[in-house]
């Protein structure tokens, strides 16, 4: 019973880094970047959380209802003001400045909010759990944030497929200069991408303040569970995150049960299999390519 705590607890962690990773695959799948300050603009958004608790006196959940609309208007000042700009360069140029914007948010608030550790409060259901028998159960704060994770990513499919937005935005992110010749303004699309995916970071990492402690450091460590989740589920795949990081959540917490030390080691190690599996895989359907098109 041990274990199948641990792989129930590791699916409700799995739901956290599939939150986080939300926004880093939205964008990779439009704009085809990895957007490397994508934790360190979850972890603004705990930031911001953190600051109308302290000084408005609010709960962290009603914080929320700033924090989002503040957050698409981050997401999509800065794709307009940065990021277009650099898109226009290639493919290095956004990385740079994706890992330079991660270095001036770490650095801004780390002097203005020193490197103090805090935490958000949770409410009444941070310490609740479910107990199914003595050995499991499940924590209703996990379960929760597992439940929005889902939440959001049924409604990003559903614009996607159901919205003018959303097809603007699938067509933009299969040919972007096909998408301009009937009428689609691709830097509106990159925008709105941008605007809704730093929104879904900024979400996680209220969450992830509420589940556990943060630090003006915590940013580039948040960005590695969302890559590892998003890569693990196939790049660019919405409902492919959610599985990425529940094979990561998973991972952790049976190499946790394995050895405590083990709990970051073991999803890293998955992680690394899943690259080495796919590489293969893709490797040996070129050579058949190439085969056929020698015969």
């Amino acid at each position: 019973m041990t274990w199948v705590n641990a792989v129930v607890h590791g699916i409700l962690l799995g739901g956290l880094y599939a939150l986080l990773a939300t926004g880093l695959s939205l964008m990779f799948g439009v704009m085809r970047i990895i957007n490397l300050a994508h934790g360190s603009l979850a972890l603004l958004g705990a930031y911001m959380a953190f600051l109308l608790v302290e000084h408005a006196h609010i709960s962290a959940y009603l914080a929320l209802v700033p924090v989002l609309p503040g957050a698409l208007v981050v997401g999509y000042v800065l794709q307009r003001t940065v990021l277009e700009r650099s898109l226009r360069s290639g493919m290095l140029v956004p990385l740079l400045t994706t890992f330079g914007l991660l270095i001036v948010i770490g650095n801004l608030l780390q002097e203005f909010f020193s490197p103090d550790v805090h935490s958000l409060d949770p409410g009444a259901i941070g310490p609740a759990a479910w107990r199914i028998t003595s050995r499991l159960s499940i924590p209703a704060f996990d379960a929760l944030i597992l439940g929005i994770a889902i939440l959001v990513l049924f409604l990003l499919q559903l614009v996607l497929t159901r919205t003018q937005i959303g097809r603007e935005l699938r067509a933009t992110a299969a040919d972007p200069d096909a998408a301009e010749l009937v009428g689609v303004d691709s830097r509106a699309v990159y925008a709105r991408a941008t605007a809704i995916a730093v929104a879904t970071a900024a979400l996680a990492g209220v969450f992830f303040a509420m589940r556990s402690t943060f630090d003006p450091t915590s940013g580039p460590t948040q960005l590695i569970y969302a890559f590892e989740a998003v890569v693990i589920g196939g790049m660019g795949s919405l409902w492919g995150t959610l599985a990425g990081g529940i094979v990561l959540g998973v991972a952790q917490t049976v190499g946790a049960q394995i050895d405590p030390q083990y709990f970051a080691l073991a999803g890293h190690v998955v992680f690394l299999a899943v690259l080495v599996v796919r590489t293969a895989v893709e490797s040996g359907g070129l050579r058949v390519r190439l085969r056929g098109a020698t015969t």
